[in-house]
């Protein structure tokens, strides 16, 4: 009797996991296409003209932070998630290579990446450990280091935007 038990214990709790990944990726997935359009929200309402303004010599232009982030998700997404090559290894953009056309196509191209390397992973791989940065970090982290970064510099532009006298768009998150 207790074998049994313990047996459809395993099989409920299996299934109980099975229906949070679910849950985690819908969420994640969702949470990560309201990040694009957002972002992209905030790219198009910097006129061109402005695309290279910096608040000090010291920051990243407008450009260069949309760029920055395009890279890292381009990265993150590949090397950690799909375990391929990073597309933009060879070809890394330069933003003073751009103009505002160019990145709007970069950022919608990042996030398309990301998210269909999140369609495609399994689930099995999310505590697959990598090294990083003295230590591991498992799949389901960098996940996260992926919408954390970027959220980081989304947070950047729309200071940018309100630098240029532009009110952000309404934030758009889960």
């Amino acid at each position: 009797m207790r074998i049994l038990q313990t047996l459809i214990f395993s099989v409920f709790s299996t299934v109980l996991m099975a229906q949070d990944s679910q849950i985690f990726f819908q969420s994640h997935l969702k949470k990560f296409e309201n990040a694009k359009f957002y972002t992209l929200s905030i790219a198009e309402m910097l006129p061109a003209d402005n695309f290279d303004f910096k608040p000090v010599k010291e920051e990243m232009s407008f450009k260069e932070q949309l760029i920055h982030l395009c890279e890292n998700i381009y990265w993150l997404s590949s090397t950690y998630i799909k375990e391929v090559t990073n597309p933009l290894q060879d070809n890394k953009n330069r933003a003073n290579e751009m103009d505002k056309e160019q990145v709007l196509k970069l950022v919608t191209n990042a996030y398309d990446y990301a998210l269909k390397a999140m369609l495609d992973l399994d689930e099995k791989t999310l505590s697959k450990e990598f090294n990083w940065s003295g230590g591991k970090m498992n799949k389901f982290q960098f996940l996260n280091l992926i919408q954390d970064h970027q959220a980081h510099h989304v947070g950047q532009l729309i200071v940018y935007l309100r630098l240029n006298g532009i009110t952000p768009p309404k934030y758009i998150g889960w």
